[in-house]
């Protein structure tokens, strides 16, 4: 299962580093992003929040990821919330919001794994 998550985790990054540069691109084309941009992005938010679940299922299990790492899972898990909770706005320009949100989330991504050697001595 760790390895699951380890894998999974540069999968996401890369996802939603792909994504919310097509969204960037679309909003400085300024073009309305269509159902592939919907999807995609859909897609990479789902591949972060699997690795999310994985995560609490490794840290349930007695896992120590480290207090840093449990903190960016955290700040991903709400950037989520935030925008499922203020999707209206977000869809006043989608293309920009939604990459720099999932450009937001990739960097988290980048941070929680950069936490585990540093929380764990490595």
């Amino acid at each position: 299962m760790t390895d699951i998550h380890g894998i999974g985790a540069w999968i996401a990054i890369g996802l939603t580093g792909a994504v919310g540069l097509w969204g960037l691109v679309l909003a400085a084309t300024k073009r309305r992003p269509g159902r592939q941009f919907t999807w995609a992005a859909f897609i990479a938010v789902g591949a972060m929040l699997v690795q999310g679940a994985i995560g609490l299922v490794l840290y349930s299990s007695d896992g120590e990821p480290g207090s840093g790492h449990l903190f960016y899972g955290m700040v991903i898990a709400a950037t989520v919330a935030f925008a499922y909770v203020y999707r209206a706005q977000l869809e006043k320009r989608p293309a920009l919001t939604w990459g720099l949100l999932l450009l937001f989330l990739m960097g988290a991504g980048f941070r929680a794994i950069a936490n585990i050697g540093a929380e764990l001595g490595g």
